[in-house]
């Protein structure tokens, strides 16, 4: 697999991070916040992200899959749970794609079992999809096409996630 085609520029991607950032600063400001980031492929979003908080807040990591390839397998496993409690906490889960929807809203569930005091999602890349189970965005990125899509955290088999824009296989 190589790259096709460039889909959005790191300009672009760098442009809405900080507008996504100063949303999340106005709506949690004076409160305490947990950032939850779904490994492996938020990690960059997340990144950026942080350096444009102005905000008390922390960062946790799960790691779910639900991908085998560039398929997904129809059901999730948790491959690293949360290290703390989060009961009565505010969470923000950042996940890098929604697709079918099936992972956040496995996440969801899971996550309300534990008590938080609020769940809110920001999501980079949004696909569209005619069996999408539907999720509350709150922060979305840019929607997106229904190609295969690499960089900015998300990956083909390991690969390209460092780019620092958005780009489709061929």
């Amino acid at each position: 697999m190589n790259i096709a085609k460039k889909l959005i520029s790191e300009k672009e991607i760098q442009e809405k991070i900080v507008h996504l950032a100063n949303q999340i600063n106005n709506d949690y400001k004076g409160k305490e916040l947990i950032i939850l980031g779904i490994l492996k492929g938020a990690f960059i979003a997340i990144s950026d992200l942080a350096k444009n908080l102005n905000l008390d807040v922390s960062f946790e990591f799960m790691s779910i899959s639900s991908y085998e390839g560039s398929e997904s397998t129809g059901q999730i496993k948790i491959e690293k749970d949360l290290d703390i409690d989060i009961s009565g906490k505010n969470i923000l889960i950042v996940e890098d794609i929604f697709d079918t929807g099936l992972t956040l809203s496995s996440l969801i569930d899971i996550l309300e079992s534990r008590n938080p005091k609020s769940i809110e999602i920001m999501c980079m890349f949004i696909k569209p999809h005619d069996k999408q189970i539907p999720v509350d965005i709150k922060y979305q990125g840019f929607k997106i096409g229904s190609d295969f899509v690499v960089g900015y955290g998300l990956d083909y088999m390991g690969r390209f996630r460092e780019l620092p824009y958005l780009a489709a296989l061929s």
